[in-house]
């Protein structure tokens, strides 16, 4: 997600305060869920599709990009560190390297260059090195791992699987070759857009400018399936979920997204494509973040926005003001309270219209700023699993959307790989080849 945001100290009173009193009128699971939901994550790897703790050791205000210094195995500021996953008893993780993909963050992407497609390498490899030094620092909890047999062999060994994910397919910079060299340093899914609309793929928070895939998007997923790289459509539009679920010979995931027949977000899932994974195979993993899992926190989210432009309009040139106007405006307007109920909702949706094997966890941890009441870091996995318990997930429901479902993902993904890589070589087709257009200076 990584949208910074400040809620002033009057404001967090009236959520805690409104949180309280939701639980209080809410039904609580029961020992006996509470039961379930623990045995499940002791006998089946509890597999999270997207943590941002990379990108927050990159950014930490104290000691940027400081690995060692970001200790995990001590409190950390954030909402991710080994006690608590170890109390959130966390299987496996995909540790998103995410970049940014703006274009406000070109000369930051490209130190600099002036180029028609910015230089996004360089920041992509750092953040890979900090997700791979962050996961060798420390061998005894967590274990490298490129497949669904290493997340298996991890989690009997007691360890936490540690994957990469890419998110964003403006890292690959237009090129196969790009693609297959962050395959081989053990990224093993890649979102196709970030928020921006790119060359060959529409985003779902930017204009679409293709329809969905271009012919060269198109054959980005069919290198990924030949390389084993899960597409994951998280971000994308619409209309590039469904052309990648036209294409793509290997099952997708979305990685964190949630479902927009309950939130109108543009960054979920509506049912039109839900009701396709299943011939496809693929999984939906449920994010924490509000205003995706909250029709009222998606409605106060567009609100602050409106109020901010109409503040930009009242105050041109005086930055303070609008500050104070703003702060002044949200102690008024509070933000509502986001219940785990709410995420529990999404998960529910996605089970009923794409079935129980389509479904997952992907929390967005550590990439969000404003959490879950019930969902506040990486400890609180267990809350949820009693919850769905609760509403009548029985034990083998629950294992699937813990792990289940993405090992079988993986897996499947992994045979198609091995089938495609018989069959034909590495493309070597390019963007100007396949879209026509003519070759960046």
């Amino acid at each position: 997600m990584k949208t910074p945001g400040i809620i002033p100290v009057a404001v967090c009173a009236l959520l805690v305060a409104s949180a309280a009193h939701a639980q209080n009128t809410v039904p609580q699971p029961s020992a006996a869920d509470r039961a379930l939901a623990m045995r499940v994550l002791r006998e089946t790897p509890l597999i999270d599709g997207h943590n941002d703790l990379p990108w927050r050791i990159r950014e930490d205000s104290v000691r940027p990009m400081d690995v060692p210094a970001y200790a995990l195995d001590k409190h950390t500021p954030g909402m991710t560190d080994l006690d608590r996953m170890r109390r959130g008893m966390v299987g496996a993780q995909f540790w998103s390297v995410y970049i940014p993909g703006e274009a406000s963050a070109h000369d930051y992407a490209s130190n600099g260059a002036v180029s028609s497609v910015p230089g996004y390498a360089r920041v992509q490899l750092e953040q890979i090195d900090i997700a791979r030094r962050t996961i060798a620092s420390y061998p005894d909890r967590l274990e490298w791992a490129t497949s669904a047999a290493d997340i298996r062999r991890a989690f009997k060994d007691g360890k936490v699987g540690s994957l990469l994910g890419m998110e964003g397919g403006h890292a690959i910079e237009n090129s196969l070759g790009v693609l297959r060299a962050y395959y081989d340093l053990g990224v093993r899914y890649m979102t196709l857009t970030h928020n921006v609309t790119l060359d060959w793929a529409d985003a779902a928070l930017d204009t679409a400018r293709h329809g969905g895939l271009t012919p060269f998007g198109k054959e980005v997923v069919r290198e990924m399936n030949r390389l084993g790289m899960l597409v994951d459509l998280a971000h994308v539009s619409p209309g590039t979920m469904s052309d990648a679920l036209t294409v793509s010979e290997a099952p997708v995931i979305f990685s964190h997204s949630g479902a927009r027949a309950l939130v109108d977000h543009r960054r979920n899932v509506p049912d039109s494509i839900l009701r396709r994974v299943p011939k496809n195979g693929g999984i939906v993993m449920v994010p924490f973040v509000t205003d995706f899992v909250s029709k009222a926190a998606f409605e106060h989210d567009n609100a602050v926005t409106q109020e901010r432009t109409a503040l930009r309009q009242q105050f041109p040139d005086d930055s303070a003001a609008r500050k104070h106007a703003l702060a002044d405006w949200t102690v008024a307007h509070p933000a509502p309270a986001v219940m785990l109920s709410d995420v529990a909702d999404h998960i529910d949706h996605i089970r009923q219209v794409a079935g129980v094997d389509h479904v997952g966890i992907g929390s967005d941890f550590d990439g969000i700023t404003e959490t879950v009441v019930g969902l506040e870091d990486v400890s609180k996995y267990p809350d949820l699993f009693a919850e769905l318990a609760r509403r009548g997930w029985t034990e083998a429901d629950l294992r699937k959307l813990a792990g289940e479902n993405l090992l079988r993902v993986l897996t499947q993904a992994e045979a198609v790989s091995e089938r495609l890589r018989r069959e034909r070589p590495a493309s070597t087709a390019t963007i100007e080849e396949l879209d026509h257009t003519p070759p960046h200076t």
